[in-house]
């Protein structure tokens, strides 16, 4: 992040290199010049001490001890400090505020940070910044908006992890997604036709048929790692102690889930989150929720959930990802959540905001092309993988509209397949005027797939209008499917009621309540309780919910309301 980020190192300094990237709006925001009366707001919390050239005050994969304040001289932020893959990210002068978001969330800093210049800096514990928060609103403000808008910056400019393999691997693709779901600093080194690869390669002593690969931290290498093994080493949060029995567990960090963890755990309750692969559901995945209440100018998936996490976390909230449930059971008075590995999570009330998984085409070959041409969601990583191509869309709610627009920005042409008479049936108006209006978007209503056609990776689609059946070759070389979702009720089997579409059923409409209790019968079913009193279900996979953000949230505080009631009664 640099002082006017851009300038290079001297010689012998770190990364010896332009910055690499110039000066942006946000990377102004990025990097905030605090003022006097701020840094004395930290100075009473921490000590000043000299610094000189070299020396390093975190490493790429260090727990962060010390919140630091540059007061003079200057500090280089460096990826792959002394590595084969060594790079100058930018740079701190005088008044400029170090860290980025992991320091909130508890991972280990993604990037070194190392003295060019001598002079001072402030270092604060990390273990008294909340304090410091807690008491100067507008300073706690400003650090959580700085250190999200670098994160930002770390993802888009690849500043992090590298994964090295080909776009073809189903491998390189699946951890590609994890670190994108959870909004990880990664970079991808692509087998085919980057020419970093073969160097990088030898410099980490790895042949091409061995890959993918993942380096962390500039120098640790991760050969092939599950996704569970990459958070592990990442440091995201490790599994919980199996025989503790806390007030409420909450299976899925969506938006319901982690509404609920919010209120849950500042009203108190002790409370476990977990979910199968990221915070921030489907609606992570969002590049701009717009109609949100409180934010006119929109806000990305990714922020809200960052945000949302930070708020959690705050209040004592214990998160678990990736932690996927398995199994549901119910007795003496506690829930037993099954995960995969074999370990089971106890708690005396249980929400379930699991949400839905996306709904795939039924068409011959998609399993084919699922691992290199067809994607469920439209984030950066996809977004760089069809830079420059003509690419397809199914979808015609608001989902798909966002997709649309965002992918625009990067894809040569996108169709967007409408099966409906006209775009606007399912999607909200100001989207469908945006589209009107961007030239790369080509709607065509009435129209579905029909074959898909190539070999290793997608070359076109057949496309057929549903009306006359006439047929069309698209040269799509990417398909992106918004067709709505499943239900993530699979794992419950038959311990609650289900519609007959496999949401969860709540209140009247799940029938008789079973009795764990015996004053169950004294206590009636609320509206966001299952058919087993104690177990709620909040958000999308819940029956007849409003598949809407706010909604989201709103079950998700609703259910603690309820999940209270219910617990005086236990």
């Amino acid at each position: 992040m640099s002082e006017a980020s851009a300038g290079t190192a001297g010689p012998g300094q770190p990364g010896g290199q332009e910055a690499a990237f110039d000066e942006t709006p946000d990377l102004v925001a990025a990097n905030p010049r605090l003022t006097e009366t701020q840094i004395s707001a930290l100075a009473a919390h921490g000590e000043p001490r000299r610094v000189a050239p070299g020396e390093v005050l975190f490493h790429a994969g260090d727990s962060w001890a010390d919140l630091f304040v540059v007061l003079s001289g200057e500090v280089a932020i460096v990826g792959g400090y002394q590595g084969p893959d060594e790079r100058l990210i930018g740079s701190y002068g005088a008044g400029r505020l170090m860290g980025e978001l992991s320091m909130l969330t508890g991972q280990p800093a993604p990037n070194s940070a190392v003295v060019v210049a001598p002079g001072e800096v402030l270092a604060v514990p990390v273990q008294r910044l909340g304090e410091v928060l807690s008491q100067d609103t507008s300073l706690g403000d400003l650090i959580l908006g700085t250190y999200l808008i670098r994160r930002s910056i770390l993802i888009s400019h690849g500043f992090g992890m590298r994964i090295i393999g080909s776009r073809y691997s189903p491998d390189v693709r699946r951890l590609r997604d994890f670190a994108a779901r959870n909004r990880l600093p990664h970079g991808w080194v692509d087998l085919e036709d980057d020419p970093r690869t073969e160097s990088l390669l030898q410099g980490f002593g790895v042949a091409p048929e061995e890959t993918p690969i993942v380096i962390l931290f500039g120098n640790q290498l991760l050969r092939n790692p599950s996704n569970v093994e990459l958070a592990a080493e990442i440091g995201l949060p490790a599994p919980a102690q199996a025989e503790t029995v806390r007030d409420l567990i909450i299976v899925g960090a969506g938006p319901a889930g982690l509404s609920a963890a919010v209120y849950g755990a500042s009203e108190g309750l002790v409370t476990l989150t977990l979910d199968a692969v990221a915070t921030g559901g489907q609606a992570g995945t969002s590049t701009r929720i717009e109609n949100y209440l409180g934010f006119p100018t929109g806000i990305s998936g990714a922020e809200l959930a960052d945000r949302a996490v930070i708020q959690a976390k705050k209040f004592g909230t214990d998160i678990m990802v990736p932690a996927q449930a398995t199994s549901l059971r119910h007795g003496n008075g506690q829930f037993q959540i099954g995960l995969a590995g074999g370990s089971t999570l106890c708690g005396r009330t249980v929400v379930l905001a699991t949400g839905a998984s996306y709904r795939r085409l039924d068409l011959p070959r998609m399993a084919e092309f699922e691992s290199t041409s067809i994607y469920y969601a439209a984030t950066q990583v996809e977004a760089e993988l069809c830079r420059g191509d003509p690419v397809a869309l199914v979808g015609s709610g608001n989902s798909a509209g966002q997709a649309a627009l965002f992918l625009a920005k990067y894809a040569e042409r996108i169709w967007l397949l409408v099966r409906d008479p006209e775009l606007g049936a399912n999607m909200s108006r100001y989207l469908v005027d945006q589209i009107t209006r961007t030239d790369a978007i080509e709607v065509l209503c009435h129209t579905e797939v029909h074959e898909l056609l190539g070999d290793s990776s997608l070359t076109g689609l057949i496309v057929a209008d549903n009306r006359t059946g006439d047929r069309r070759n698209l040269p799509a070389r990417a398909l992106f499917v918004f067709i709505g979702a499943i239900p993530s009720t699979d794992w419950l089997g038959n311990e609650i009621a289900l519609d007959e579409h496999g949401f969860i059923l709540t209140g009247p409409a799940a029938g008789p309540a079973e009795r764990m209790h015996a004053q169950d019968a004294a206590s009636p079913r609320s509206s966001l309780e299952t058919s087993l009193p104690g177990l709620f279900a909040a958000g999308d996979v819940r029956s007849g919910s409003t598949k809407r953000v706010a909604s989201a949230v709103g079950e998700g505080a609703m259910a603690i309301r309820l999940v209270h009631e219910r617990m005086q009664f236990g």
